[in-house]
């Protein structure tokens, strides 16, 4: 028997990661990434928007200030969730700490930049505000920003998992190799008869011989051979 090397290999394991590294931090970003992305459409229905308080209308602050963090978010997350590569994980993990900062800190830059005006909460006690703030910018900002940098945390680190997982052998089933038929058996006039065969050799070579027809099969009688006497 060989031996097997057990040392492990330190440089293994840079750039490949198990798809489970990120894949809790990323499904959770996906999800917030899209509440941010729809709420402000859907959230008129509740009574739980800013305005303009109609359902489905787009605005540029709507666009710029929502839609586009909610929509990075989402593609962080999804490479988070996906990838196996730690250095697209990375990227999915930044794209989501860039888009919290931007629900948060994005208001501040619309009107020097000219990305339009959220508009004032609908909701008139300040228990009501105080739980748009946070669901649509400061609070869901902070939490993305913190998922994502958690799963940053989680898939910068090259540990001896990680390793392992690179260096971890792989395993293939033997696939079985499917019955070959036997090609049927033909019988010559030149080969010996086989024993325990059904039809012999003789009989074969008589078949294939062609059978000359009688007197008596064309004229229903049989041909008589004169005998001299």
């Amino acid at each position: 028997m060989k031996d097997v090397d057990t040392r492990l290999d330190p440089r293994a394991g840079r750039m490949e990661i198990a798809r489970s590294r990120g894949a809790a931090s990323g499904f959770l970003l996906v999800l917030l990434g899209l509440w941010g992305a729809l709420i402000p459409f859907v959230g008129p229905y509740f009574d739980f928007a800013y305005d303009p308080d109609t359902p489905l209308t787009w605005t540029a602050a709507r666009g710029w200030l929502e839609v586009l963090p909610g929509a990075v978010a989402v593609v962080g997350g999804l490479l988070l969730l996906m990838s196996r590569n730690r250095a697209t994980a990375l990227l999915g993990g930044w794209l989501a700490v860039i888009a919290g900062t931007w629900f948060v800190v994005g208001r501040l830059f619309a009107g020097p930049w000219g990305l339009g005006d959220v508009g004032a909460p609908v909701a008139g006690s300040a228990a009501g505000q105080v739980a748009l703030e946070l669901a649509f910018w400061s609070g869901l900002g902070a939490l993305i920003i913190f998922f994502g940098a958690m799963a940053l945390g989680r898939v910068s680190v090259h540990s001896v998992r990680d390793v392992r997982y690179a260096t971890r052998p792989v395993v293939t089933e033997p696939v079985a190799a499917e019955p070959v038929e036997p090609a049927p058996a033909t019988v010559t006039a030149n080969e010996p008869v086989i024993e325990g065969h059904h039809r012999r050799a003789t009989d074969v070579v008589e078949e294939e011989r062609p059978r000359r027809r009688g007197l008596r099969d064309m004229f229903g009688g049989s041909r008589r051979t004169p005998v001299s006497h």
